[in-house]
């Protein structure tokens, strides 16, 4: 008999009870655990830090230390921890501000309920979960900031293989694993193995991380 699939556990922060209360509804209609709620910046960062979701949905603006520097924090203190910023900014440069801190994604209230419940299934599985014509703008502005660019194996314990280096490039044009696999002409399991040797060699846990990385790096090119 196999073993029950495990409960995604989500955190909302938001500083309007309405949005926690509509999200709370959306997300445990559809099968996740909303474990907790927090209505602040500093009250997100010690619930999170104390109850570790595998996934927050977390909004920008919020009292006593917007959503971004409860972002830092978190991934600071809790690597692991999925983040989704839920904002009603759809701006490329809040967007690059997130992803350089360790945002796995980033999405607009004007999303539909299902489409929520799906990135946050997406981000867990270690998938692009942001419209890409954001995402690439949002590369752009990261690519922008950085003004040098490092070697591709610096910081890294093991190098890169070739082929992991033609996979990364892959991932930072926005190719999933089934497109990833047509190209190279290689088989989906493989693709899968190969990335999950990348995020192990660069330390993160998405392919958002993953491309920002690539972009710091110039394997974008």
């Amino acid at each position: 008999m196999n073993a029950p699939e495990k409960r995604i556990r989500v955190f909302i922060a938001d500083d309007h009870a309405v949005v926690r209360e509509g999200l709370r509804a959306v997300l445990e209609r559809a099968g996740l655990d909303v474990i907790g709620e927090a209505a602040s910046g500093r009250e997100t960062v010690a619930r999170v830090i104390t109850l570790r979701p595998d996934v927050v949905l977390l909004d920008i603006r919020m009292p006593d230390g917007d959503g971004l520097r409860a972002l830092e924090e978190i991934k600071h203190r809790c690597p692991d921890v999925r983040v989704i910023m839920l904002t009603t900014y759809a701006n490329p440069g809040y967007m690059a501000r997130a992803i350089t801190l360790g945002a796995a994604g980033y999405l607009t209230k004007e999303a539909e309920p299902d489409q929520i419940v799906r990135a946050i299934r997406a981000v867990v599985a270690g998938d692009y979960l942001v419209d890409y014509p954001l995402l690439q703008q949002a590369l752009r502005a990261v690519s922008a900031q950085v003004s040098t660019t490092p070697s591709p194996d610096d910081d890294l314990v093991e190098p890169l293989t070739e082929q992991e280096k033609a996979i990364l490039r892959l991932i930072a044009a926005g190719l999933n694993n089934e497109d990833i696999a047509r190209t190279l002409h290689i088989s989906i399991n493989t693709v899968k193995t190969h990335v999950r040797h990348i995020f192990q060699k660069l330390g993160v846990s998405d392919r958002t991380q993953a491309a920002v990385w690539a972009v710091r790096h110039g394997l974008d090119r």
